[in-house]
């Protein structure tokens, strides 16, 4: 029983960081569209790209690996 509960936290704790993933990549190319090139907005592109995509992608891996058990 305790194996079920820790599976369903991996799995929130991914679908959670998916979320942010995703959030964080729309609001990068949000300001990759408005960027005029100032420094401060590459910056920000590129923190805010970089976390999406490593967010994002470790999200949808705990998703993947974790095993469903009825």
């Amino acid at each position: 029983m305790n194996d079920i509960k820790e599976m369903n936290v991996k799995r929130i704790f991914g679908a959670a960081l998916t979320v942010l993933g995703a959030a964080s990549l729309i609001y990068a190319a949000a300001v990759f569209v408005s960027t005029a090139g100032d420094n401060q907005d590459i910056k920000s592109l590129i923190i805010f790209g970089t976390l999406g995509l490593l967010f994002f992608a470790a999200g949808i891996s705990l998703v993947r690996t974790t095993k469903d058990e009825a």
